[in-house]
């Protein structure tokens, strides 16, 4: 005789057609408003420099999400800032990052990182081992915490907090990865909330996200205590890919990213901040994939993936089928690419314009001086 439980059974967890189809109304009905209210009227000067001499540096669209709109990156000719002219309003930037980093995007993006110990282990020893190790640290646009859990291998003496204005905050510090989440605008905390509380900030990838750069780096000046060191890593406008490779280079991440800044431009309001940049690396923190992610790109380009529930309607089986056969072929480039990048352009890194992104450590020295706006 067969024995049956009385326990509540675990509810099934919803497949992804299911939750696409779950979300499709939301954002049907968001799109039916028109995307042109995603965005705040051009520029005209650039917000770096106040320069009036802007060039466009490309055109493209979401090639992660497959969410409908066009998206432009302008250049400054004066001092060489790119940032997204038009950019996304708030309206804008929510639409946008939903469903990407959180929501339907939480378990994929959360793999991605939790894959990185490597990387973040080396980010954490940016001093001299026999340095004191820091008392307090934040890590700003800290996400699902990824970072922090692995940094405090490296320091396990120090607290460490997470900032973040996404739901990912309050996962990493419901885990553990994080001592305590802090959840909304870092100029707005860091005028009275976190003012002079903590020996070491960072923003790893997280200074091209703002709407206003200068902003975060006030706000970091204001959070540190003297002495106390400022670790920035962003993707570099000036590599020689991103010219390359136009709208299929991966660190665009359009229309996510509003602003590349030049490393002489970061260097220049650090200074005028009262910083001291003590350290200045290129070859670590490139992430060489640019080869295999721009094949990828241009597949998504000929085939968006998936269904997405932007999308008025579930893609047939005809485009699966079409999308499967592209991939099919598109094999041997991904590979030939992903060589490229690891036996050659890797240990390239460091030299000339190759890499993809650098690093800047600072130390909050000087009172802070008023520079050009």
């Amino acid at each position: 005789m067969s024995r049956t439980s009385d326990a509540p059974r675990t509810p099934a967890k919803p497949s992804r057609a299911e939750t696409v189809a779950a979300l499709r109304p939301r954002y049907q009905a968001d799109l039916a408003r028109g995307a042109g209210r995603f965005f705040e009227p051009r520029r005209t000067d650039c917000p770096w420099c106040g320069s009036t001499r802007l060039k466009r540096r490309l055109r493209t669209r979401d090639r992660y999400q497959s969410k409908p709109g066009r998206f432009a990156l302008d250049a400054c000719a004066d001092c060489r800032h790119v940032f997204q002219n038009p950019r996304l309003n708030g309206d804008g930037l929510e639409f946008y990052y939903r469903d990407f980093y959180d929501g339907m995007g939480e378990i994929e993006l959360g793999n991605l990182f939790a894959g990185r110990d490597k990387v973040y282990r080396r980010r954490a020893m940016f001093q001299d081992p026999s340095a004191e190790p820091p008392k307090t640290w934040l890590d700003v646009g800290t996400g699902h915490g990824h970072f922090p859990a692995v940094a405090r291998t490296v320091f396990p003496g120090t607290r460490f907090d997470g900032l973040d204005f996404t739901d990912g905050v309050d996962l990493a510090e419901r885990t553990g990865r994080i001592d305590r989440g802090i959840r909304g605008s870092f100029p707005e905390l860091a005028e009275e909330r976190l003012a002079g509380g903590y020996d070491v900030v960072s923003m790893f990838h997280y200074l091209e996200h703002s709407t206003d750069p200068r902003d975060e780096l006030r706000a970091a000046r204001r959070a540190l205590r003297p002495g106390g060191h400022l670790l920035i890593e962003v993707p570099d406008p000036e590599c020689w890919f991103a010219r390359l490779l136009g709208r299929f280079w991966l660190p665009w991440l359009q229309p996510q990213h509003l602003h590349f800044l030049p490393v002489a431009n970061l260097r220049k309001e650090l200074d005028a901040l009262g910083f001291t940049v003590v350290a200045e690396e290129h070859r670590e923190p490139s992430d060489t994939v640019d080869l295999l992610g721009a094949v990828w790109l241009s597949v998504n380009a000929v085939i968006p993936p998936d269904d997405a529930p932007s999308l008025p309607r579930p893609p047939g089986r005809a485009r699966w089928l079409l999308r499967c056969a592209l991939l099919l072929a598109a094999v041997p480039a991904l590979i030939l690419a992903t060589t490229l990048d690891r036996l050659l352009l890797k240990p390239l890194a460091g030299r000339g314009k190759i890499s993809n992104a650098y690093r800047v450590v600072a130390r909050c020295d000087a009172p802070a001086r008023p520079g050009p706006r």
